[in-house]
Parts: C-alpha cells; structure tokens; sequence
C-alpha cells in the first residue's frame, strides 16, 4: 500500500508541474516558438549531459553486460505491440490516413517528455540506467520502423510522402550522449569534479522542463477540441492498457521461462515506460506525411491525460 501511495505522490507532482506549463501558456507567459525551445535545449543539451553523469554514476564496466541482456524484453515487448497493433487495424478496419498513427500509439512511447521525469519521480536517479535501456530501444523502433508507417499512411486522395531513412533521427543527442558515456566509462577515465558538477547541474533541468513542455503541448492543442471516436478509444487503450500488459506477461512468465532474471526495479522501470503517452511529435508526422493530423492530436493529447490514472494502479501491480 505504501508503494500505491508513493507513486499517487509523484503522480501529483508530475501533474501539478505539467498544470504549470499548461497555465502559463493560456496565460500567455510564453511566445508560440518557446515550446520549441525547450524542446531543443532538453534534446540537445541538457538530456545528454543528464545521462552521461548518470551512466558514470550508476553503471561500472561488469554491469554493462546485465545492462545490454535487459534490451530482449523490451525489444520482444515493443515487437509484440507492433503485431497487435496491425491485427487491430485489420479487425476494426482502421482507414488510411490513421493507420500510422494507431501503429506507432500502441508501439512506442514518450519516454523523453513524459517518461523519464516519472521514472526519476518514481524510482531516482537510480532506475536511470534501466531507462536507458527502454530508451534506446524506443528511440530506434520510432526511428527505424515507427516512421515508415507514418510516411506511407495519407488519407485518402492526398499524395503519400516518399519513406525515407533519416540517420540523424535515429542518433538523436541524448543516444550519442548514451554511447559516448559508455565508451568513457569503458576507458576508466575520472570526470573532473568541475566537468561533473557543470553536467549534473544542466541534466536537472530535464524534469521540470519536460513537464512543463507537456504541459505547453496541452494548452497548444486545446483539451476542449479533444473528440472521441471508437478508433481514438482503441489506440489510447493500446498504449496505456495492452502495451503495458504485454511487458507484464514478459517480465513474469517469458522472461524465466527464458532463464532471464531482471532486477525489481529494471522489472518496473519496464512496466512503467511502457505505459506512457503517445509521442508528442505524432501530428506534426502525421502531417508530414497527409495524415489524419487531428486524429494524432486526439491521441496525444488523450493519452497525456489518462495516463495518471494509469501509472498507481501499475505500480499497485508491479508492486
């Protein structure tokens, strides 16, 4: 019950900062390209400097080899999520236009935005290197797969974009900054005390200003245009509900059936990242591509909602 308790807790928190951004941007605090500018300064600068201190705090060189044996079960779940995903479209005849969108809802998650600010909420600065290992998975299921379904996907009578292969996409700054952590840790080599402290105090910003992103997301789409349809239900329930239940079945029954021992917290670092919201970054691809724009707004913004209902009751499971 404690458990419960501590994650209603963070949930609050997580909550009240994202109500944060939310009314200062309908108070107009904000100017319309400064969401933007979060975004870049989290991306580009202070994520990457939040995991290279992170890595270097909470990984050694023996750990490394649990850390890379952990990438199968999310690796498994986001495979899984993908069949799902396409047996739902093929059962309730979801149209062109919202299919890339339901694939990528269901498959993969916001770990940056939404995801790593409730991991540390939840579990520290000590679940970071379990994150890490959901991160890149996610990141490269977006990138690599996720985006070709966004591309190929336009409404009916619009000009589908031609698939592309972005390199830079899948590399984005917070991985670069994940392997060129590992690679110094790999050397032995001591952080300056200097270099450390610089790095730890950018890496504290990610939290709060991811939060309060969302939050500006939020008041930028207008939660009184969120409309609901059967096809919208479907999709949030893929996210919040069948995704997170298939970790759940991986971690519990697949996982030690495989001989594979996963460490509690990696086992709800896991859960958890599996059941947050839908990318945020799914209307702008869905326009991209001549996509149902709206539809992934009513997916983002639902999902960015309900997840904290969501988030207790998986840790009540999880335990």
């Amino acid at each position: 019950m404690s458990t419960f308790i501590s994650s209603i807790s963070s949930v609050i928190v997580v909550i009240l900062i994202i109500a944060l951004g939310y009314t200062l941007r309908i108070k107009d605090w904000f100017a319309d390209t400064f969401s933007g500018n979060i975004s870049k300064l989290i991306m580009q600068i202070a994520l990457p400097a939040s995991i290279f201190v992170s890595v270097q705090k909470n990984l050694t060189k023996d750990s490394l080899g649990q850390l890379f044996e952990g990438m199968l079960i999310p690796a498994l779940g986001v495979f899984l999520t993908y069949i799902i995903a396409f047996l739902l479209i093929a059962m309730f005849r979801i149209p062109a236009g919202r299919r890339g969108t339901f694939i990528n809802t269901i498959a993969n998650a916001n770990t940056i935005f939404i995801g790593m600010p409730l991991n540390m909420a939840l579990f520290g600065n000590k679940a970071m290197q379990y994150f890490l290992i959901y991160y890149v998975i996610n990141t490269v299921s977006t990138w690599a797969v996720g985006i070709f379904f966004m591309q190929g996907d336009a409404m009916p009578g619009k000009a589908k974009e031609q698939a592309s292969f972005n390199w830079k996409k899948l590399l984005p700054m917070p991985l670069v900054g994940f392997i060129v952590a590992i690679v110094w840790l790999l050397t032995g080599l001591k952080l300056p005390d200097f270099a450390t402290n610089t790095f730890t105090y950018v890496g504290n910003l990610v939290t709060p200003l991811s939060l309060i992103y969302i939050g500006i997301m939020l008041a930028n789409i207008g939660i009184k245009n969120i409309k609901f349809d059967l096809q919208t239900i479907l999709a949030v329930l893929g996210r919040l509900v069948i995704a997170p239940a298939v970790m759940i079945l991986l971690i519990r029954v697949v996982a030690p059936a495989m001989g594979l021992h996963l460490a509690h917290l990696m086992a709800n670092t896991f859960i958890i990242q599996s059941a947050t919201p839908a990318l945020a970054v799914l209307p702008i691809l869905a326009d991209q591509g001549n996509g149902d724009k709206e539809y992934a707004t009513n997916v983002v913004a639902l999902t960015t909602l309900l997840f904290v209902i969501v988030v207790p009751a998986l840790m009540l499971i999880a335990g």
